[in-house]
């Protein structure tokens, strides 16, 4: 009789936040396998768009693979409608895809967030397809309840982009603290109308030495 094979464990933490100007994302660099530390440095925030990213939680080449794959649709659609994707259409392109693959379902919880004509805005999708718009902020991975924590308390409408850069390195470090699969440093994109910025490593650190809860 052919053995179950071990429960496979994932872990990881994302965030993102809408500010007054745009949406920060975050990520911490580990990924695991089980209980080894597969990569330290692994890449978590894609660029979709000059004004649109993605981060990733779930299965490493599941969420290469839809990177890659909302890059180009996101190039054609532009090339088709002579017109940039909003996040909103960009969200519902990726939702659709992964629904239609539900039977044989990418391993993946995905946010979808930037900038467009209505303003800043952040989605969250899943593996099934489903997506949903956040208006404020949202994490996912196996130490959000950690993130949701300090998001819940200290998230105020209308943040600068400076308070939620902080508030984001403070999520993830409380995430890193308490939970085994997230850790190894930082990864923040800030997204505005005017910019895609990737926080360098000593920026983040630099922040985040700053922060005492």
């Amino acid at each position: 009789m052919m053995q179950q094979p071990q429960e496979i464990m994932k872990g990881t933490t994302t965030i993102g936040i809408v500010f007054s100007d745009g949406v920060v994302l975050a990520t911490e660099k580990r990924a695991t396998m089980g209980y080894m530390i597969a990569s330290k440095k692994a890449k978590k925030i894609y660029q979709i768009t000059d004004t649109i990213g993605m981060t990733t939680a779930g299965g490493v080449g599941d969420a290469q693979q839809l990177a890659r794959l909302m890059s180009v649709e996101s190039n054609l659609y532009q090339i088709r409608r002579r017109t940039k994707i909003s996040v909103g259409a960009s969200a519902t392109l990726l939702s659709n895809y992964l629904n239609q693959n539900r039977y044989f379902p990418y391993y993946v919880q995905l946010l979808v967030g930037g900038v467009d004509d209505t303003g800043p805005s952040v989605y969250s999708v899943d593996a099934m397809g489903g997506a949903t718009r956040e208006d404020d902020f949202v994490a996912t991975g196996s130490g959000s309840p950690m993130a949701f924590g300090v998001l819940e308390d200290r998230f105020k409408a209308g943040l600068s982009e400076a308070d939620a850069i902080e508030l984001a390195v403070r999520s993830l470090k409380s995430a890193m603290r308490r939970d085994a699969g997230s850790g190894e440093g930082f990864q923040l994109a800030v997204i505005t109308r005017k910019k895609f910025e990737v926080l360098d490593d000593k920026t983040l650190d630099k922040i985040a030495k700053t922060l005492h809860a």
